[in-house]
């Protein structure tokens, strides 16, 4: 074989070799990034609501936030109130809210199973638990999602199923930020790892009284002190609560010398009602929101704080 035969055989080769090694091509961009989206499961067709953020093309790794609804509740009415969308879009979080199982009565109400609360979800035994563990696992192997930094907010019977869910998915959950509920599981909290909570609650809330007794829909709420006393002991924090700030429409205490990078909180309101500080009222029999503060900003500060080691 001559010198050019030879040079003609090692080009060909090579270009056949880059060729055939396609550079692997990047999933397409997202153009859709705000919409209803459901999963069959148990026997059950579970329905949320999923914001991206803006950036979502352009960058990786983000947090999320799962928003849950209070009874009679929805996904659409917890966007509209409480401006979780527009902080999301921000702070550039991926925000996902979930809906409870539909009731099979006239109304068709939204409920979580936080244990003794509430209606249809609690009545029937919906896995809620399994619900949320399941959307995890498809959002996280779907979306750009840091695994590390998922967070759960919840009003009300969203509330306490937050409270459940860190009971019971504490090794999913970097923090969790309940809004006027408390702890209701059947069986003793038993989280496997320390979880950083913050509460807001108003202290002049009738429908879940914040010193515990029976308010919505005449079920019996333990008093949140006791809830907040849980937690502290799960995450090692001293047992009398200190208080950092004392304002005229608020008072924040803390449980002190937790766990690391763990911490308890309390955000007790002296205005308000059943209701998202610095929101909207969800229905025209509803109490009025706090002007004490903007929840969602504050949980947001907060939940921007952790992440799983």
């Amino acid at each position: 074989m001559n010198k050019q035969s030879l040079l003609y055989c090692v080009l060909t080769f090579l270009t056949l070799g880059f060729t055939n090694c396609k550079k692997k091509t990047d999933n397409p961009p997202v153009t859709n990034f705000h919409f209803y989206d459901s999963m069959q499961l148990d026997g059950y067709l579970r329905t949320y609501l999923l914001n991206l953020p803006p950036n979502y093309n352009d960058s990786s790794n983000f947090p999320l936030v799962i928003a849950l609804h209070g009874l009679a509740g929805s996904a659409s009415q917890m966007e509209q109130d409480y401006g979780l969308t527009a902080k999301s879009n921000s702070a550039h979080f991926i925000l996902v809210y979930p809906e409870g199982v539909q009731s099979d009565g006239i109304l068709g109400i939204r409920t979580w199973n936080a244990g003794t609360c509430c209606d249809f979800a609690m009545q029937h035994s919906i896995d809620d638990v399994h619900f949320i563990k399941q959307l995890i696992a498809k959002l996280t192997s779907s979306y750009k999602i840091n695994p590390k930094r998922i967070y759960v907010t919840g009003m009300s019977n969203g509330a306490m199923m937050t409270y459940r869910l860190a009971c019971e998915l504490s090794n999913q959950l970097a923090a969790i930020a309940p809004v006027s509920g408390t702890l209701l599981t059947l069986q003793p909290c038993n989280a496997v790892r320390a979880v950083p909570v913050l509460h807001i609650h108003s202290a002049i809330d009738t429908k879940v009284p914040y010193a515990g007794g029976y308010g919505l829909a005449n079920y019996y709420f333990p008093p949140v002190d006791s809830t907040l006393r849980v937690w502290a002991g799960i995450d090692k924090c001293t047992i009398t609560p200190q208080v950092i700030t004392d304002a005229s429409l608020y008072t924040q205490t803390q449980y002190m010398n937790c766990s690391p990078n763990t911490t308890v909180q309390l955000y007790l309101t002296k205005d308000g009602g059943h209701s998202w500080p610095g929101g909207l009222p969800a229905s025209v029999n509803a109490d009025p929101p706090s002007s004490a503060f903007n929840a969602t900003d504050l949980i947001w500060s907060f939940f921007s704080q952790y992440e799983l080691p």
